[in-house]
């Protein structure tokens, strides 16, 4: 059994991507130093501490279950974005 870094990050399962794609996933949170496990029952979970890790663990899950039309939708969506400055420069 995974014994949790911390007692206060939220921990949650990954259940919305084929078990073929939680190995592909789980090595890309290990890169990006997200704390995760699989168990013998090829489930993943993930410790959340930080608004980043969910973002990226949002990011790493939408490449493997978002078809290639809705990944370049996202990205043109993303380039067409204006940032909107708050500061009184």
């Amino acid at each position: 059994m995974y014994k949790f870094t911390r007692p206060d990050v939220f921990v949650s399962q990954v259940a919305k991507i084929h078990r073929s794609d939680r190995w592909s996933v789980y090595r890309r949170l290990q890169e990006l130093n997200i704390p995760c496990w699989c168990p013998e029952d090829g489930t993943l979970w993930v410790e959340i501490d930080r608004c980043i890790d969910a973002i990226l663990l949002r990011s790493t899950i939408q490449q493997f279950v978002s078809t290639r039309s809705e990944l370049t939708d996202w990205l043109e969506r993303c380039w067409s974005t204006e940032v909107l400055s708050t500061s009184n420069n």
